[in-house]
């Protein structure tokens, strides 16, 4: 796929580097140290699956994962980072389930380590992303689908000008239920001039804690690393 392997490097709201870079196998051990520092924080957020409908911190499902993420990487199925801040992992981003042909689309999901939360960190990575999915992938759209009750990560892609496009009526099953989620999306056409310029304005006029958290889990409609 045109763009990938890539990693990408933007400071944030503090100054301190934010770095996107593919997911790696040996991420193993970092990747379980901060799902189980953060399960209470992740798991109101967390896709499951039906039948076994449990938070998942194992180095297990991480490892098959990582693979199939990679796998699907290289089909041009799928752009998976770890999220890194001041070169310490602290979460993952990836731009999944992108389809080619007349679609040219993907959909985006996250999560973030609470440490790391309110400090732009993931509008940053996902400003990132978004640039690079557009003008080096190649892709025409993005969504997102949230939770309503997700303020924080709503805030996010609101601030970065995606589009609210409706309701998706028990969309994902999320911890332990099926869970309504609302549609956001954005194409080129919303970005001509880039995301990442217009967010670093948005960086120039505000103070650290105007741009509030992330929000804590995955949103979006890829499987987080806590699905089987």
């Amino acid at each position: 796929m045109r763009g990938w392997p890539v990693t990408l490097v933007e400071p944030s709201l503090l100054g301190d580097p934010v770095t996107l870079r593919p997911v790696r196998v040996r991420d193993a051990s970092a990747w379980r140290e901060a799902r189980v520092r953060n399960a209470a924080w992740l798991r109101p957020w967390e896709p499951t699956n039906p039948e076994t409908p449990l938070y998942r911190s194992s180095i297990g499902p991480y490892l098959a994962m990582a693979r199939t993420m990679r796998r699907e990487a290289r089909q041009g199925l799928a752009l998976p980072w770890a999220v890194l801040f001041d070169g310490r992992f602290v979460g993952q981003l990836t731009v999944g389930g992108i389809v080619w042909g007349s679609a040219r689309s993907g959909q985006v999901g996250y999560w973030i380590d609470e440490s790391a939360a309110g400090r732009g960190v993931i509008p940053t990575a996902l400003a990132m992303a978004i640039d690079h999915s557009f003008f080096a992938v190649g892709l025409h759209r993005l969504e997102a689908s949230i939770r309503p009750e997700n303020l924080a990560s709503r805030r996010v892609v609101e601030k970065l000008g995606f589009r609210e496009e409706g309701l998706r009526r028990r969309y994902l099953h999320i911890d332990g239920a099926w869970r309504d989620h609302l549609c956001y999306a954005i194409t080129t056409e919303d970005v001509r001039g880039g995301m990442l310029s217009r967010w670093r304005s948005t960086l120039a006029a505000a103070r650290p804690s105007a741009v509030g958290p992330a929000g804590p889990g995955w949103q979006g409609a890829v499987p987080g690393p806590g699905a089987a």
